[in-house]
């Protein structure tokens, strides 16, 4: 867009955004030339609905009317559409009254309006307002305009109202609250799960580019989709056929009888925008492109690519793929498989997501293999639109899912995967399986940002949210028929039953090394005893009350499993509400013979499955898992930290003041004033400095702060270097101080900056890090100080906003840890003055995405309190959040 004449256009406010029915729709600023589609939408308006925007009867906008709403400034008057296809289907828009205040008002076409575009349209028209300095809005409404009433006292604001003059005035401020960021990602969970639901259980799918030839991608697509016994009607599209595989063939896509759910898609990449485009028309709610030849090949397929999904989204469709290996839904009522899987698995409950199209064949065949059941299946390919984030959306609603497997070959937004993947973590179990650790980079095709984060940062992230992570498919598979099919562990003591000391000896080794307790001595039969013998040592371990897990470990006498044997361990174990795994030599999976009923008068009776691993080592570590992960869910959730004293207004003005006219993409260093103010605005308190470069300066500041005192030099090689010569600790006099000023300015330069600091009281020194990263966000590190935290990696990290939970957690997270509480008789230092501390730059860094880098070094916590002995911080323009307080579509 061009610049304005009143202001330059936001680009960055343009957004594609999901409604609550699930369909999509593109907001962006107005302009110009959007008066004659504003003419258009305001005329299709019912005359009540214009009365209730302007009070007034107003069949058709004036030409002075039109100007003024079409020409803003992007500042103080502002205007957000939403469009689907060509025409404005909503309008939003403020006008500011004073510094910190704005007039808003909502128009919505009466066609859509039940879709929660209003909602919609005030969460980014009130980041639009933040960015402008405006913190409150006002609004008067008419009575009889419920709806946009509700808008407002929903949207989680304290909103205060008055009538007067037969008008509802109403106010509220749009800074964000607990309430108002919930109130925010429970609507974007409903409205993505929806948009998933019109693509996992459609009602109807064409099949675009379906083939004769019964070696094409079309053909197959087609015929699974017969095969699977779809319920509903499947249709195609082949310009030389009238009929394939039974299915009615139509010449175009717009030939084809609408209303059609989904669209696959198999025709050469050049012709899937049209394709798209036309697909529109039909009223397709989703598209699967199967295609290759987008982004994985190079800038022109990546520029096709966003053209696809542009596309889609203006004309309210959500796109997997391309490069998709398809979809699936084996849920009965739907038995979806439109996909290149020619195995149809077995239904069951667990939700499966694939980046990868060609290891999607080995993720089914996997599932397949052990007999695990599938609720849905997902390949997003290039990943360009739908992603893992909105997979989880709808599994968490789905109540055919009750476990949540994914194969990630990148994370385009981790803040957002973690916040969902945190809460659906709480309910369903996440196990991620995700590649690139080797340092191999993003696969072609995927839009990721550039991250500078340790590659710990997602480990931390992981762990934070409660996914279970695993290193292989063998092991995601290993853990999720654990899960599907047995209860989480209560505790941690486990108890091993079997006819072999040997693989008892290696199940009690490999829990031991895992944590985990062996809460009893091994019950142990001789390698051939009978049915009723290894029933009673079942039995014995099972009525053990000490045990919270049992480990059954069998070696079959003549090389096959007895399914007798088989079927004891199935009837004992279901008898019971413990979780039990099982190492039958030469079994992995579940089979028909290991399922059984929970024990009668339990309720709900539900298939229970003792999961079977060839390995003591593979039973052992998915247990692990299951109980790490009953940890977690144990732990309390927290609340969001938020600490007395901030003056956030105050540190925004600083950081925005001394970014003003850096254009430098490294930013700006704050000045050792301006990192004390930061930070106080955030009530953290640096120790009493002096910066010096003499000796005589030295002394006289040390009689100024008090006796004994450290020195220290400002230069970048030699900071809180001791063994270096860098830091000076415990100088009590004058001659002494003086000789160390001179020594240091040797070793450092006449002209170099030194610090003279008065001693704080004996305790641990830690680090506090943050860092802005372009594909996290804000990052919290914290470490003991010192060369051998960093060497040897004993570092933790976390991804605001955090809890009081994750505060203690990244803590006593770092292996050093002890040394806090009192390691070897040394006194415990103050924890809570250091949680605090951690806490404040915690909210600093979510806050204010443009401190690129912030260091407390050394924070010298006491037995009592603490003391911030060094700071430093850079400032940059950041890249901007992909998770920022707005309900957007990645991409």
């Amino acid at each position: 867009m061009a610049a304005e004449p009143s202001g330059t256009y936001p680009a960055h406010w343009e957004a594609d955004i999901v409604l609550r029915d699930g369909g999509t729709a593109h907001l962006r600023p107005i302009t110009p030339q959007d008066a004659e589609a504003l003419q258009r939408f305001h005329m299709a308006q019912s005359p009540e609905s214009t009365y209730l925007r302007f009070f007034a009867p107003m069949p058709q906008l004036s030409e002075k009317d039109l100007r003024k709403f079409t020409h803003v400034d992007h500042r103080d008057r502002v205007a957000l559409i939403a469009l689907v296809g060509d025409d404005i289907i909503g309008v939003g828009r403020y006008e500011r009254l004073d510094e910190r205040q704005a007039e808003v008002a909502f128009n919505v076409a009466d066609a859509h309006q039940g879709r929660g575009l209003g909602s919609v349209l005030l969460e980014h028209l009130a980041v639009a307002a933040r960015e402008n300095g405006i913190h409150r809005f006002v609004a008067e409404v008419l009575p009889q305009n419920r709806k946009m009433v509700t808008v407002f006292q929903e949207a989680g604001y304290e909103v205060t109202h008055h009538f007067e003059e037969g008008v509802i005035s109403l106010a509220f401020d749009i800074d964000p609250t607990d309430r108002s960021l919930a109130v925010m990602e429970a609507r974007e969970h409903r409205a993505e799960a929806n948009s998933l639901a019109a693509l996992l259980s459609p009602r109807s799918v064409v099949v675009v580019g379906a083939s004769r030839e019964p070696d094409s991608i079309g053909a197959r697509v087609l015929q699974h989709l017969v095969d699977s016994g779809f319920t509903g009607p499947v249709l195609a599209v082949n310009p030389e056929a009238f009929e394939l595989h039974g299915v009615q063939s139509y010449a175009h896509v717009r030939e084809v009888p609408g209303p059609v759910d989904l669209a696959v898609v198999v025709v050469p990449a050049e012709s899937v925008v049209e394709v798209v485009r036309q697909c529109a028309g039909i009223g397709v709610k989703g598209v699967v492109v199967i295609s290759s030849g987008f982004a994985e090949v190079g800038a022109e397929g990546l520029a096709r690519q966003r053209e696809v999904v542009r596309v889609a989204r203006a004309n309210g469709m959500r796109v997997v793929g391309p490069n998709s290996f398809g979809v699936l839904n084996t849920d009965p009522r739907v038995r979806l498989n439109a996909s290149l899987a020619p195995m149809w698995p077995p239904a069951g409950r667990l939700g499966l997501f694939s980046q990868s199209g060609a290891l999607s064949v080995a993720v089914l065949s996997s599932a397949a293999r052990r007999g695990l059941g599938v609720s849905s299946f997902v390949s997003a390919g290039n990943r360009a639109d739908v992603s893992g984030n909105d997979c989880m959306q709808y599994w968490e609603e789905d109540p055919a899912t009750a476990v949540v497997g994914l194969y990630l070959e990148s994370i385009g937004n981790p803040r957002k995967f973690s916040r969902i993947a945190r809460r659906l973590s709480r309910s369903k179990p996440v196990v991620v399986l995700k590649s690139g650790i080797s340092g191999y980079g993003v696969p072609p095709g995927h839009a990721v940002r550039t991250s500078r984060a340790p590659r710990e940062a997602l480990d931390a992230m992981l762990r934070q949210a409660g996914v279970i992570r695993v290193e292989n498919l063998h092991q995601l598979f290993d853990v999720a028929q654990m899960l599907v099919h047995q209860p989480l562990p209560s505790g941690d003591r486990i108890g091993v039953v079997g006819n072999s000391d040997a693989l008892a000896a290696l199940v009690a080794d490999a829990a031991t090394s895992w944590g985990l307790e062996i809460g009893a001595p091994p019950v142990l039969v001789h390698p051939e005893a009978g049915v009723e013998e290894f029933r009673g040592a079942l039995e014995q371990v099972y009525a053990d009350d000490r045990l919270d897990a049992v480990v059954v470990c069998f070696i079959p006498p003549l090389g096959t499993v007895d399914v007798e044997i088989v079927r004891v361990l199935q009837q004992v174990a279901a008898a019971s509400q413990r979780p039990t795994v099982a190492c039958l030599l030469g079994m992995r999976g579940v089979t028909d013979a290991v399922v059984g009923m929970n024990s009668p008068g339990y309720e709900p009776a539900v298939e229970r499955a003792v999961p079977a691993y060839p390995t003591p080592e593979d039973a052992v570590r998915a247990l692990v898992a299951a109980v790490r992960h009953a940890q977690w869910r144990r732990r309390p959730i927290g609340t969001r930290v938020d600490p007395p004293g901030i003056d956030r207004a105050a540190a925004r003005d600083l950081v925005e003041k001394r970014l003003a006219g850096v254009e430098h993409p490294a930013g700006v260093r704050l000045a050792p004033a301006d990192v004390e103010a930061l930070l106080g605005y955030y009530g953290v308190r640096l120790w009493p400095t002096e910066y010096v470069r003499t000796g005589a300066e030295a002394v006289a500041a040390a009689d100024r702060l008090g006796w004994p005192v450290a020195l220290k030099t400002t230069d970048e090689r030699l900071r809180h270097r001791a063994e270096l010569g860098g830091v000076r600790l415990g100088i009590d006099n004058p001659y002494e101080l003086r000789g160390h000023v001179e020594e240091m300015r040797e070793i450092a330069g006449e002209e170099t900056l030194l610090v003279v600091q008065r001693m704080a009281g004996p305790g641990v020194a830690c680090v506090v890090r943050t860092m802005e990263d372009a594909l996290f966000g804000p990052i919290v590190s914290f470490g003991l100080a010192g060369d051998a935290s960093d060497l040897l990696g004993d570092v933790a990290h976390r991804i605001p906003p955090l809890t009081d939970v994750d505060v203690d957690d990244l803590v006593r997270s770092v292996r050093a840890a002890p040394r806090l509480t009192g390691y070897r008789g040394s006194p415990a230092v103050d924890l809570e003055a250091l949680r605090d501390v951690v806490a404040r730059v915690s909210c600093l860094a979510d806050d204010l995405p443009e401190v690129a880098d912030l260091e407390l070094n050394p924070v010298m916590v006491c037995r009592r309190g603490l003391a911030v002995a060094g700071a430093t911080a850079r400032l940059a323009t950041p890249a901007g959040r992909a998770d920022a307080g707005r309900r957007v579509l990645s991409g």
